[in-house]
């Protein structure tokens, strides 16, 4: 990816996330990324190509930031279900980068309810997501059926996104959304026997 559309990628989930997809103006995001309209146009086409590449900028954020880099992948826990635990706590880190990728995930999957121009693609990282953690539960419960373990990792997933919301809108304390996941986790593993 060249910088200039990384750049533009970047301001487009900044203005998602602040004011959601109708907010999204060619002009702010130019604006936003420090470059001109036709730029945008040039590197995009149209707003559908700005949301659907800035739906998979997002996906793309969002894995590097919850998987191993390389460095973390020695220290990666050798426990699977420490792993799974991990990898969805990472979902809940105080910091710009995450903050912003959540609220624009939130934004953008809140707009398919009514324009269903991105639901095929939302969907198809919404399943990436949940079958990324459906491999790790079952690495935590290799016996179980592979419908628990799907269905497992669907409420894990879901409940993350919730709680997610609650965090970022001030509803829940950090702490508290992170110890509700760990509960949560413990209760699907329990649950899968």
């Amino acid at each position: 990816m060249t910088d200039r559309r990384r750049v533009i990628l970047e301001g487009a989930a900044r203005v998602i996330a602040r004011r959601g997809v109708r907010g999204l103006r060619v002009a702010e995001l130019a604006a936003e990324a420090g470059v001109s309209t036709a730029l945008v146009y040039y590197h995009f086409r149209d707003r559908p190509g700005i949301l659907r590449e800035a739906l998979a900028f997002i996906g793309d954020r969002a894995d590097r930031y919850t998987g191993p880099g390389d460095e973390e992948a020695e220290r990666r826990p050798a426990d699977p279900r420490e792993l799974l635990e991990r990898t969805l706590l990472l979902e809940f880190q105080d910091v710009p980068e995450v903050r912003e990728n959540s609220a624009a995930w939130g934004e953008l999957r809140a707009h398919t309810v009514f324009a269903p121009e991105l639901r095929e693609e939302l969907a198809a990282a919404g399943a990436a997501w949940t079958d990324e953690i459906a491999e790790l539960v079952a690495a935590v419960r290799p016996a179980a059926p592979p419908a628990a373990v799907t269905g497992a990792a669907q409420r894990l997933t879901a409940l993350l996104e919730g709680l997610s919301v609650r965090w970022l809108s001030g509803l829940l304390p950090l702490a508290h959304a992170r110890r509700l996941m760990r509960e949560a986790v413990r209760v699907e593993i329990d649950r899968l026997g």
